[in-house]
């Protein structure tokens, strides 16, 4: 398992190690691998000013339920920029290989996690916590 992550890391860093792996795809579908990759950095970035904004402006929650949030928030926001360089490897390297693209629930997981943070959030501001 730890030669399988160190495997993985080294692509992460040294991409060009990908045109080992089978052959080149249509370079069409390495571009628009691509620009899934940059709306998944997008969605992190916005993410981190998710965060950072809770934190900065929601002054009127108490101390605790504001960082939490923004904590969790934040921790989104770098668990999805991590996400999305993997995916785009992982994506890749099917192709290359001729084979099936990965399936991902992390999609699912970031929704429900961005849901409960917005409801925490709706929580907090409707209850007045803090007040």
């Amino acid at each position: 398992m730890i030669d399988r992550l160190m495997a993985t890391l080294r692509l992460w860093f040294a991409p060009q190690r990908m045109r080992a792996e089978g052959s080149t795809p249509d370079y069409r579908f390495s571009l628009a691998n691509e620009r899934t990759f940059l709306a998944w950095i997008r969605t992190a970035l916005a993410l981190v000013a998710g965060g950072i904004a809770v934190d900065q402006f929601l002054t009127g929650l108490s101390w605790g339920v504001r960082t939490t949030i923004s904590v969790a928030v934040l921790a989104c926001g770098a668990l999805c920029a991590f996400r999305a360089v993997n995916h785009w490897m992982r994506c890749e390297r099917a192709m290359r290989r001729g084979e099936d693209l990965p399936v991902s629930r992390f999609p699912v997981l970031l929704a429900t996690a961005t849901a409960i943070a917005a409801l925490l959030v709706l929580g907090a501001v409707v209850l007045g916590a803090g007040r």
